[in-house]
């Protein structure tokens, strides 16, 4: 992948921005940075992120996917309540890629785990 100006401001935004963005989301951050990038090029930029492993795309959270500067191992908690992304780390289950493949015969390439409930921070309210 060629060096881009562009893809170095969204890369930057998206680390600065932990709380697992939207790609809207982090168009209006970028947008601060660059107030010419389009959001066909920010979904580009994204994309070619993602397909090379510099981030990770997180589908099925809703409607729009979600963008991780995180690519280390680790499963994702989503409130209910005030809808934030929280990581969790994947040593809460460190053997479930072999447990799964060996109780199933499947050849597992890759995986998301996401659970849902309420966070500390809603539920103590």
């Amino acid at each position: 992948m060629n060096y881009s100006r562009q893809r170095e401001i969204i890369l930057e935004t998206l680390t600065e921005n932990v709380v697992h963005p939207t790609a809207e989301y982090l168009h209006d951050k970028v947008k601060e940075k660059d107030p010419k990038i389009s959001l066909a090029t920010l979904y580009r930029n994204l994309n070619q992120l993602a397909e090379k492993g510099i981030i990770k795309k997180i589908d099925g959270l809703e409607a729009s996917s979600h963008f991780d500067h995180n690519t280390f191992k680790h499963y994702h908690f989503i409130c209910k309540e005030c809808g934030k992304v929280f990581d969790i780390s994947a040593e809460v289950a460190p053997d479930l890629i072999e447990k799964t493949q060996s109780l199933t015969d499947f050849t597992i390439e890759s995986h998301d785990v996401v659970f849902t409930g309420i966070c500390n921070n809603c539920k103590n309210k």
